[in-house]
């Protein structure tokens, strides 16, 4: 069952279509359902098991999870329509060659009673631009030809080409959109949960680094301190170590010559005023982003409820609209603490991108070196001599096209062992060298070259055509990069659609279940009654290994999930 759900100047317009977007028989024209009806309707529905058809998931589905109900699975038209117009595996098509982005207008709003609460007040900078929220004006007959067009290119994803990407282009294609859909709906739950954070913990922590808490406007104890240090080394005496022009010119004047600030610049010179610039920059970090002001603004109740933006990075990759929380650093996941009677399940897939290169690429003895150990291990037993540091260098070089230094020096040693694998990067660099894209193993393609790419392919002088091999070379390493991450984002997608429908699966069931509350690229961590532990870490690991199937069917290639349960973030590791 498929049901559209649009905004409508009345309430909401519902309307049933068939699988391929045509209107279902007994829903010729949409219905129309008032605000104060729609949480009523759309829960009696669900009972139904339908796929909820709309044009994004976060102008609705976060406020039907306020009203207490939860929906089993959707398809998200803007997210689905963007991998369709810009993959390789759909490029034929008329859809992709006539794909414009849905517009955004504010006239048409999700009715008043399912539109989220504004964000409170003394947020304020924290957030983006309000406008990024807007509902956009289309009608249910809109959205029902966006859909249909959409399936009709997915049909033809079987067009030209197939046979390079191995088939089973539209199977790869349909899977990437249900879980790219899946994830939307996975990013507004956890936005909804929240993560478990302690308060009062934070305010130890930030105590312990910084000092009491500090009036308004104030710098902390210990910061106050280091700055009253550093006007002394420098001779500085009205000083602002948080300017990075002042700081320059102070550096400059003692005779500390960086270009920069950066740590590693800093610490080549010997300049007494070093160590505590560095511990200055350091504290200053924690407390912008994290300090008081954060915790106030993020944490509520005892949760950190970010919003996710699936998809937010070209490779399929998520990031997340304020609150740092892709980004949630080891000094304060101390904060991250189970409920009483609870706890933290953290698990991160190990090696994720090199494993994901091995079945992109079907190497078999570098599969062979994976098995049941440590991949970097394997590679350094067959072909550096045991050395593992080694080993990791060389290849995480050659995925990331890292050809000087170190990395360079050892590249030929493994491409004679993996020639396989090498290749297999090698020709996504060539391929964006020479401005074609790339895809991911689901059908992923990487952007086209940038107005900078084709313009140097005008040079004409000896100046000019090195300066094009450079740009040409750079993007070579983002392509030979991108094949990669964006094929293991599509794992990590799989691997938490699968996770989410375990658990609610465990939920169904009657069994004690835990909740998905943070994902980061290839981790994920789940909170749940100490009951239900054992049960969820099975649900975590046999997610990992139905992605993998998903993906590359069963292949002699393991994928393993690292599982601490923990009482706070911080014992994860």
């Amino acid at each position: 069952m498929y049901l559209l759900l649009a905004a409508h100047a009345d309430g909401a317009a519902l309307q049933e279509l068939t699988a391929d977007g045509t209107p279902h028989p007994a829903t010729p024209v949409p219905r129309i359902v008032s605000s104060a009806e729609l949480t009523g309707v759309v829960r009696g529905l669900e009972q139904r098991r339908p796929r909820w058809i709309w044009h994004r998931t976060q102008n609705w589905y976060p406020a039907l999870l306020a009203a207490g109900v939860e929906l089993e699975r959707c398809y998200d038209l803007t997210l689905c329509g963007a991998i369709l117009a810009h993959s390789e595996f759909t490029a034929h098509t008329a859809y992709a060659q006539n794909a414009e982005k849905l517009t955004q207008d504010e006239e048409l709003q999700p009715p008043r009673a399912l539109q989220p609460p504004p964000p409170p007040a003394d947020q304020g900078a924290l957030f983006d631009d309000p406008g990024l929220r807007k509902t956009p004006r289309h009608s249910p007959e809109d959205l029902r030809a966006e859909y249909a067009a959409q399936q009709e290119a997915l049909s033809q994803a079987e067009g030209p080409g197939a046979e390079r990407h191995g088939g089973n282009r539209r199977q790869r294609l349909q899977l990437l959109l249900a879980a790219e859909s899946a994830g939307a709906m996975i990013a507004a739950e956890m936005q909804h949960t929240g993560v478990p954070w302690r308060e009062e913990l934070h305010e130890q922590i930030l105590a312990g680094y910084l000092g009491p808490r500090p009036a308004a406007g104030h710098r902390p104890a210990k910061l106050e301190a280091l700055t009253a240090e550093l006007r002394q080394l420098l001779d500085s005496p009205s000083l602002n170590p948080d300017s990075p022009q002042e700081l320059m010119r102070a550096l400059h004047r003692n005779g500390i010559e960086v270009k920069t600030t950066r740590q590693w610049e800093l610490k080549e010179s010997s300049h007494p005023a070093i160590e505590p610039l560095l511990a200055f920059k350091k504290l200053s970090r924690l407390h912008a982003a994290n300090g008081w002001v954060w915790l106030d603004a993020w944490v509520k109740n005892g949760r950190f409820q970010p919003e996710y933006v699936v998809g937010g990075v070209v490779s399929g990759r998520w990031a997340s609209r304020g609150g740092g929380a892709l980004q949630i650093p080891r000094q304060i996941r101390g904060a991250v603490h189970a409920d009483p009677g609870h706890k933290l399940i953290v698990a991160d897939a190990s090696q994720l991108e090199p494993r994901v290169l091995v079945a992109l690429a079907q190497d078999a003895r570098m599969a062979e070196a994976a098995r049941d150990k440590d991949l970097y291990a394997g590679i350094a037993a067959q072909g550096f001599g045991g050395d593992r540091a080694k080993a990791k260098v060389a290849l995480l070089g050659a995925i990331y096209g890292a050809t000087t230094g170190e990395s360079g020096r050892l590249m030929p040693q493994l491409t004679r062992t993996y020639p396989r694998a090498v290749g297999f990067v090698e020709h996504a660099a060539r391929e964006g060298e020479a401005g074609r894209t790339v895809t991911s193993r689901l059908g992923r393609s990487s952007p086209p070259p940038s107005d900078r790419w084709l313009q140097s392919q005008q040079s004409t002088s000896a100046e000019e055509q090195r300066r094009a091999d450079s740009i040409a070379r750079s993007r070579g390493r983002f392509t030979r990069n991108f094949v990669v991450q964006g094929s293991a984002a599509d794992w990590a997608a799989c691997w938490l659609a699968e996770l989410r429908r375990r658990l609610r699966a465990l939920r169904a069931d009657g069994t004690p279940a835990g909740e998905l509350v943070f994902f980061l690229h290839d981790e994920v961590m789940v909170h749940c009654p100490e009951a239900a532990v054992t049960a969820c870490v099975r649900a975590i690991e046999e997610a990992a290994n139905a992605a993998k199937e998903l993906l590359f069917g069963k292949i002699p290639v393991e994928f393993p999930v690292s599982v601490a349960v923990v009482d706070s973030y911080d014992h994860a590791k």
